[in-house]
Formats: structure tokens, sequence, C-alpha cells
């Protein structure tokens, strides 16, 4: 025992020859050399420039990002058409082949059996022609838990017209941001045919911080106003009060507005006011907001025929599950060398419990 310890120690020693660190032993720049010490600022003042860098990489894969999106757009736009009715497509545009189809394939004589068992059933039902595929989007925000948790039962009729959700980057020379285009069709609800909701984005180090960059971040966010019918807005609700007057005694009901939840909501965001810090609350429906808008525009809008079939559903979980599993290993791989460690008696078992990362609003 006394062997494997002293082999131990010998391998905790560092090379300038200081003392052991003892379990739990945090670095400090303080406790290095001044002349170490005037080092490593040089070495931080060469991060800083990488940060810098880095920054105007990002700058040009937005800048790759709004070239790619111009090729793309051909594409979504026909996506749109064929949702909304507007095109057909063609016999040859439709053929798609699926391995799921191979692995589920039935008997020959299963297959015949049901097709003539089909023929039937369409003999005696009428035939159905729907224009496009109906309840497209609105599938879509009922699948995603992201999106269900803002949707309420009032929000599914107006969303029933949404035609195409689109995304567009800022030009050259412009702010860093990108703008969410929700494109309705005439409806009972608003006047609008394009909400749309603006996010300011920011890819420089930050005076203060600069060693906290790790790319562009969004800042802010900017909604629109919604020009609603008389009596449609969702997003409040008419409530009736009693009063009664305190001398005469006397009843009167009044009316009023109050704020009613609604996926709507979502065109009229927290602002962040400069210099003035926000509750806790606040944050977080800010930090909320930016994650759905960066989800909207990298996974919902590119990939949205994978989420109205729920396969991109799928891909969602199977990536959160192979995460959990790899972070369960890494705990039981933690939970054995702290066996080790107790079987040794050479640490002290108690550990540093590593904190939260912080969600910082700019």
């Amino acid at each position: 025992m006394d062997a494997n310890k002293d082999k131990g120690d010998q391998g905790m020693q560092n090379p300038g020859g200081q003392m052991d660190r003892p379990a739990g032993f945090h670095f400090s720049e303080s406790m290095l050399p001044k002349a170490v010490k005037r080092r490593v600022h040089a070495l931080k003042r060469l991060q800083v420039q990488c940060a810098n860098i880095e920054a105007k990489f990002y700058e040009e894969i937005h800048e790759l990002e709004r070239k790619y999106a111009a090729l793309y757009q051909p594409l979504l736009d026909k996506r749109r058409d064929i949702v909304t009715g507007t095109v057909e497509p063609t016999d040859e545009e439709c053929e798609w082949h699926s391995d799921r189809e191979d692995e589920e394939q039935l008997a020959a004589e299963v297959k015949e059996k049901a097709a003539i068992e089909d023929a039937k059933k369409e003999e005696a039902m009428p035939e159905e022609d729907p224009k496009g595929i109906p309840e497209f989007w609105l599938t879509i925000f009922k699948s995603v838990d992201m999106l269900s948790d803002m949707l309420q039962e009032h929000d599914e009729p107006i969303l029933k017209h949404l035609k195409d959700i689109q995304v567009r980057f800022s030009e050259p020379g412009q702010p860093m941001s990108f703008t969410l285009e929700f494109h309705f069709e005439p409806n009972g609800y608003f006047n609008n045919a394009v909400l749309t909701k603006v996010y300011k984005m920011k890819s420089e180090p930050d005076a203060s911080e600069p060693f906290s960059f790790e790319g562009p971040e969004i800042i802010d966010c900017e909604g629109c106003q919604i020009d609603w019918h008389k009596g449609k807005d969702v997003t409040v609700k008419t409530i009736k009060k009693k009063q009664k007057h305190k001398g005469r005694g006397t009843v009167r009901t009044v009316t009023k507005q109050v704020p009613n939840d609604s996926f709507f909501n979502f065109f009229n965001p927290i602002k962040a006011s400069p210099g003035v810090e926000m509750d806790e609350e606040s944050e977080f429906t800010l930090a909320t907001d930016f994650e759905i808008g960066h989800f909207f525009r990298e996974r919902i809008i590119p990939r949205a025929v994978l989420y109205f079939t729920g396969e991109a559903l799928e891909d969602d979980e199977s990536f959160e599950e192979e995460e959990l599993e790899e972070g369960d290993e890494e705990e039981q791989d933690e939970e054995g060398d702290d066996d080790d460690d107790d079987d040794e008696g050479d640490l002290d078992p108690k550990k540093e419990q590593p904190q939260p990362a912080e969600c910082k609003q700019q």
C-alpha cells in the first residue's frame, strides 16, 4: 500500500518541483512567478486576437448562408406551391422509394387481399381530393414540443391559413440579422399577409469579456404589429368585473381587456433596455424566444416535410437518447473512480459539483 502511495505521489509532482497539489486544488494566476505571469498576459493578448479573427470567420459564414439561401429559395417556393395546392407535382416528381416499405412488405397473397378490400371501400366512399397538403404547418406546430407549448386552441383555426415560413438574411454591409416571415392566405382574423420577426445578432468579442466569445449570438429581436379584425385578437381576452360604489352602494359592471396566452404573442417580444437589468423571469422568456427563433431558422424551415411526417422528430429523439446514454456512462465512470479513490484512501471523497452555465443576455 505504501509503495503504491509513494508512486502516486511522484506522479502528482509538477515539473517545477513545487509542492504536491491537494485534492480540490484550483489554479490561480496569482500563484505564478512574476516572469511567468508576464508571459501569460502575452498569451491572453494573442487569444483576444484569435477571437477577433474568429468573429470575422463567422461573418463570412453568414455571407455564405445568405448566398446559399438564394439557391435554396426556388426549391422552397416549389414546396410552398405544392403545400398550398397552387401546383400539382408530376408523377415523376412524386416517385419515392422508402426502405421502410421494403422492410414491412407483406406476402403477395395478403397484399392482393388488402387491395381488393381497399377497392371495395373506395367504391363505397366518395373520392376525396383535398387541395394541397391541408394543415401542413399546423401539424408541425402540434408535433414539435417547443412549438406546441406556445400553441393554444384558439390559435389553431388561424394557423390553418399559414401558407409558408421563410427566413431572410441581412444584406451585405448591414448589421448581422435574420428575419422569419410567416406568410398567410387571406383570413378572417387579421389583414397582414406576412407577419415578421427580426432577430438581431452580434459576431464580435465583448470588450469586457473577450474570452467568452463562442460565435454569433442573438442579442435582440423585434416583432411586428398585427392588424387584427375587430373582436378577433386572440392575444387579449375580455373580462367583466363588478364594482360597488362606496358611497351610494350602487354596482356597475366594468369590461376590460387583459393579456391572453397565444402563439401570436411571439410577434410582441420582451424588449431588452440598454443598461437596465432584467428580472429572472424576463431573462428566461427572452432566452427561450431566442432559442425558438434559432430553431425555426436551423431546423423547422429547412426540414419542414420531415417534421410533418415525424421523421425529424425521431431523429431528434434518437440524438437526445444518445447524449443521455453518453452522460450516464461518464457518470458511471466517475462513480467507479470514486470507488477506487475510497479504496486507496488518498483523496478527499468530497468533490466540487460543476456549476450550470449562465445564460447571458446582452
